[in-house]
């Protein structure tokens, strides 16, 4: 028995204070979903997550670099083949740049296939005197402001186990099947990406990669190379319902621990990081590579305390540190942090959330992110870690493969009269693919340094 494992089995966690859990109205209905669940296959599989648990080692000594992104909250109606497919397409494009023009080799984590619940500030929300319960993601109920669609049903977890079966089923046929292959580069560009600054930088990368894989044909070097014909991408979301992760979390018999096959990767949010919290309790005995959010208002000695918690025996890839300051706290918050985690040696992925800390209203009254701010965070995480000889090793962003009109700025300078064009989120604003794309030129400008 490892170290995480003394004192916890996957239900140890209902002894301890379970925060942003919904309000089901029986229990006796949710625990037969939870029955039900605990029977089906895994979502995600124990050789899969240790494989990317050693990309993520790599990435603590700064010999690959995380990407991470997708929707802040995915919508059971947005689940089609379509909306996947475009996803990971500019995903994909992104990991090209990065690694082409970044020149290191990058791990590919989608927050999909899984993140169908949201924290909330308030159990209840009011409208004209009206008093509902929050929407909670479309695992626990629906966003229209009615009793019956607001009411919790568990027989959402369910169908939310079903999309992102069906989610994972279509990625790994995307990844495997050819369309990851790097000869088709070219052929991911989209019309309107095509059209843009960025997608004319992306069309000479992608020229200068077929090139080179023409010239290994030419030399006698097959091109259908696993390395080149498939991609490996990886599933990631907030383990934030709890009863849910419990009863996809099964006991791999090959090495004998226990993981969370509802995804590769799982992380605790800012509102559920408490060190005697039943999130920490549960992630704390699964052997998944784990996330930790941390805003700017965190007490270093809590993050030792934590990362103590989480990773008590100190194994590289375990833990990812996920910064969300904001572009004004980076160059104050950071370097402390830093600095303290340095001296005690211990092994952490630092990676940069650039959305969630820099989010206003609009004049519009739409809420938004500008992508100079979203820059700004990335360029100053990126300079504070040169200073202060550590590395930076991800990113994690809030993005679409849609050409929509959430967050401002960019290459077409999207403005706030604009963003009632496409304003599709019903959470938080994303970047559109244009953005994404823009995003990651400049970040492989930063990581090539």
């Amino acid at each position: 028995m490892t170290t995480e494992q003394k004192n916890w089995n996957k239900s140890s966690w209902r002894n301890f204070n379970a925060l942003q859990q919904p309000l089901w109205p029986s229990k006796e209905a949710e625990k037969k979903v939870r029955d039900k669940l605990s029977l089906l296959p895994p979502l995600v599989f124990a050789g899969e997550i240790r494989s990317l648990k050693k990309e993520l080692a790599d990435a603590v000594d700064g010999k690959a670099f995380l990407l991470q992104g997708g929707d802040c909250s995915e919508n059971f109606s947005n689940v089609t083949a379509l909306n996947i497919r475009e996803k990971l397409k500019v995903l994909l494009q992104m990991s090209v740049v990065l690694t082409y023009a970044g020149e290191i080799p990058i791990i590919k984590l989608g927050r999909i296939a899984g993140q169908f619940a949201k924290p909330r500030s308030s159990d209840i929300e009011t409208r004209d005197g009206v008093e509902l319960p929050s929407y909670r993601g479309d695992m626990v109920n629906g966003a229209e402001f009615t009793k019956a669609a607001r009411t919790p049903n568990p027989k959402n977890m369910l169908q939310g186990y079903n999309m992102a079966a069906s989610t994972l089923n279509l990625l790994r046929a995307f990844t495997h099947g050819g369309f990851g292959s790097l000869q088709r580069v070219q052929a991911w560009n989209q019309e309107f990406v095509a059209a843009s600054p960025m997608g004319r930088s992306y069309n000479r990368l992608a020229k200068q990669i077929s090139q080179a894989i023409q010239f290994m044909e030419t030399i006698g070097i097959s091109s259908e190379l696993p390395q080149i014909e498939q991609t490996q991408f990886y599933t990631s979301h907030e383990a934030l319902l709890l009863g849910y992760e419990e009863s996809l979390t099964r006991l791999d018999h090959i090495t004998e621990k226990w993981y969370d096959c509802s995804a590769h990767l799982v992380w605790i949010g800012e509102r559920t990081r408490q060190i005697d919290g039943a999130h920490v309790e549960f992630l704390r005995g699964v052997h998944n590579p784990l996330g930790l959010k941390l805003g700017p208002k965190h007490d270093i000695d809590e993050v030792k305390r934590l990362i103590n918690v989480l990773n008590p025996d100190n194994e590289k890839g375990r833990l990812t540190i996920i910064t969300r300051l904001g572009k004004d706290n980076v160059e104050k918050v950071l370097p402390p942090l830093l600095r303290e985690i340095k001296r005690e040696g211990m092994h952490v992925v630092w990676s940069c959330d650039p959305m969630h800390a820099n989010t206003y209203t609009a004049s519009s009254g739409h809420k938004t992110r500008n992508f100079n701010d979203i820059v700004s965070e990335i360029t100053c995480f990126f300079e504070t870690h040169w200073a202060e000889g550590t590395i930076p090793g991800g990113i994690h962003l809030e993005m679409t493969g849609n050409d929509v009109t959430e967050c401002t700025g960019g290459a077409h300078n999207i403005v706030d009269e604009e963003l009632s064009q496409n304003y599709e989120t019903t959470c938080d604003p994303r970047l559109n693919s244009e953005q994404s794309l823009e995003v990651a030129f400049q970040l492989a400008d930063m990581i090539r340094s």
